[in-house]
């Protein structure tokens, strides 16, 4: 199936390396911390081309990178059996990893942004711990991506993207005390907040291949974020799968860029 790939190119504020202030000071650059894996990095690069591509708004895309964290002493867990990545609890550390100030969103590397991110960002509420997108998914396979164990739980892929509000009380709960003693199920499934404090996002920013469907003549269903959660194009085992032709054009989209930033 094939989708719009969004808008040409636009220029992106940068950052003068103050408190994430942007020179012109219109506004703050919005925090991205994007889950890395070195089996996946390739994903992580695409993913990362995706949303700088098509945003309108200054970012600043932070790869959470389990050995650096572990430098930093803020992650020090031994990874368990049913972690399919390295990221599987680091990703907790956002808020924190934000100075617990502002909203900041973490996302997992095996997403392809087809929209401005701008449009994601405007749909935060203020009165939220957090907003995401709230699936109800039972995933009828056993392994995902190169063979993990594929599990099942209440709210599964809710953290997969997650816009915090990193300055909200409740989200200064997740020291690195908590996130690397705390269990899963205490972590995926939000427990330090009330459901009332969960804010929900349109399904379209965390689009589940294998599992949402596009609906014809429904704009409402198009993607604006594709989710590999089974497994994407750069493993071998899913290289055919739904939307594979959108992720293989960006990243050779992402391998030309490389290519002409090299040269120059």
């Amino acid at each position: 199936m094939s989708l719009s790939n969004g808008k040409s190119e636009a220029p992106i504020a940068r950052s003068d390396g103050v408190d994430g202030e942007i020179v012109n000071n219109e506004s703050k650059v919005f925090k991205i911390f994007v889950g890395y894996d070195p089996s996946e990095d390739l994903a992580f690069e695409v993913c990362r081309h995706s949303i700088l591509k098509r945003s309108s708004i200054p970012v600043e895309i932070i790869p959470i990178k389990q050995s650096d964290l572990r430098k930093r002493g803020l992650y020090w867990r031994e990874r368990g059996q049913f972690e399919s990545t390295e990221f599987s609890f680091s990703r907790f550390l956002t808020p924190c990893l934000a100075n617990y100030q502002g909203w900041a969103m973490f996302v997992d590397c095996d997403f392809l942004y087809l929209a401005d991110i701008k449009e994601l960002r405007d749909l935060i509420e203020d009165k939220y711990a957090i907003m995401c997108v709230q699936h109800d998914y039972a995933p009828k396979e056993t392994t995902k991506m190169d063979g993990a164990v594929q599990t099942v739980y209440p709210r599964k892929n809710w953290s997969s993207m997650v816009l915090y509000n990193c300055g909200h009380p409740k989200n200064r709960v997740l020291t690195p005390e908590t996130v690397n003693t705390q269990t899963g199920a205490f972590l995926h499934r939000f427990q330090w907040l009330e459901d009332d404090e969960i804010g929900s996002i349109p399904f379209v920013w965390n689009f589940l291949e294998g599992h949402n469907k596009v609906v014809e003549n429904d704009p409402l269903t198009l993607p604006k974020a594709i989710h590999y959660t089974r497994g994407g194009p750069w493993f071998e085992a899913w290289k055919n799968c739904e939307f594979a032709d959108l992720w293989v054009s960006e990243m050779e989209d992402y391998r030309k860029q490389v290519k002409k930033e090299s040269a120059n």
